[in-house]
């Protein structure tokens, strides 16, 4: 079996060749290989080696409070479901937990919360060794801080050098994991999780993958749980069982027909940041007819300063409606943002967003393909069209988009990392 098939199996990621091969390039120079069918055989019968090979692959990139929402939702409702059920503590899944800045993340919101530490029960699971070990010792680089809300710092973490350490009353709330959301074995436990943080994983999957994923994270959720997902895996989840909650920027499920303990206001926190509104796009004063395959994407005059909040606001508002489930609401408010303003990326996005969770496939298509003309480096555009392509069929366009949308992914990465070290 080849490598990429072998990864795929035990990870589960739709891995391009390029990433593939340069993972395998570096671990035959480590083990001094320069014989391709050797290091298949290694492959092919050393767990170890696997594990190794794997660990290169996998992308354990987070940060503290990373989109903010989520984390204000969720104690909320841990909040409510303790004063209505107060017979064991709550129980918290985070998977994949990469370095472990989602789920200490969430035990610095229900401290911050008042919620006892006996009260609530936090699993963290990932494939990475490498990361679970980075997550256990809790110690973390600037990297791990953006945006500037950072009090939560200096509350919760001590300065080490050039790095922090967070807390030990944190650490103890999380108890960190190998294992593989895939896995049946894994979610062998119907049920046991009232809170579940399955975050901008699903996108890297292929159709058949996201829907066992799926599968497995909805055996493992309480059915009046709830479950926070990715803004682009919002979708994917309504079409396998989900049905989305009101929680603006919070991408907030329960399962079909459950019954979440769901407050009907979500109360702000100080310590976490407020989810900035979608950026706005560059309007111009006229539309622009579809363009033919080569041509070039259009250069576009910066629109005057007023136009702006004015657009983010009917972007935000847009957003919102499609979150709870107005989909007729959400593409009103897109139409009327691009009779003032034709050439907004964000509002053709939200737009494909709406048809996709319609069923209109072609139509959200459609609207992906005008979004990517208006702004080229959109990268959840991108990742909509990539699986359009894998379900219509056409795998090699699939893979382009794929890779497309890797590199403005690693571009923006770095530039986070960038800002970080700063």
């Amino acid at each position: 079996m080849k490598a990429r098939d072998l990864l795929q199996q035990v990870t589960g990621l739709n891995l391009t060749d390029a990433v593939v091969n340069r993972a395998v390039e570096r671990r035959m120079q480590a083990l001094a290989l320069d014989d391709m069918r050797a290091y298949d055989r290694l492959l092919a019968t050393g767990a170890a080696e696997l594990g190794a090979l794997t660990e290169l692959v996998v992308v354990p990139e987070s940060w503290m409070f990373r989109d903010a929402e989520a984390f204000v939702a969720a104690s909320a409702f841990i909040q409510r479901r303790l004063a209505a059920k107060p017979v064991r503590p709550v129980r918290i899944l985070s998977v994949p937990c990469a370095g472990g800045e989602e789920p200490y993340s969430m035990a610095m919101s229900l401290q911050s919360a008042g919620v006892a530490a006996a009260d609530y029960a936090i699993d963290a699971v990932d494939l990475s060794e490498v990361a679970l070990a980075r997550a256990r010792a809790g110690r973390y680089t600037r990297n791990a801080f953006r945006g500037r809300h950072l009090d939560f710092r200096e509350r919760y973490f001590v300065a080490a050098g050039a790095e922090y350490q967070i807390g030990d009353d944190i650490r103890a709330q999380v108890s960190f994991n190998q294992a593989n959301l895939l896995d049946p074995a894994f979610s062998n436990r119907p049920g046991y999780y009232d809170v579940i943080f399955c975050r901008n994983l699903l996108i890297y999957f292929d159709d058949p993958t996201v829907a066992s994923a799926i599968a497995s994270l909805a055996r493992l959720l309480a059915d009046d749980g709830i479950l926070f997902a990715g803004y682009a895996e919002v979708p994917a989840f309504c079409r396998n069982g989900f049905g989305a909650l009101r929680a603006p920027g919070a991408f907030a499920l329960e399962k079909t027909g459950a019954h979440a303990s769901w407050p009907a206001r979500i109360p702000a926190r100080q310590h976490v940041r407020p989810l900035a509104p979608l950026r706005p796009a560059t309007p111009a004063p006229a539309p622009v007819p579809p363009p033919p395959a080569s041509a070039a994407p259009p250069v576009r005059a910066a629109p005057p300063a007023a136009a702006r909040p004015a657009q983010a606001d009917m972007l935000a508002r847009a957003r919102r409606q499609a979150d709870v489930g107005d989909y007729q609401g959400a593409a009103a408010a897109c139409r009327e943002l691009l009779e003032q303003n034709p050439d907004s990326a964000d509002a053709y996005f939200i737009l494909g967003m709406v048809s996709e969770c319609e069923q209109r496939m072609a139509e959200a298509g459609d609207h992906w393909r005008r979004c990517v003309y208006l702004q080229p480096d959109h990268y959840e555009a991108l990742c909509h069209l990539a699986l359009l392509a894998e379900q219509s069929g056409e795998p090699a366009q699939a893979t382009a988009l794929k890779q497309r949308a890797a590199r403005i992914y690693q571009r923006r990465n770095d530039g986070d990392q960038r800002k970080g070290a700063q």
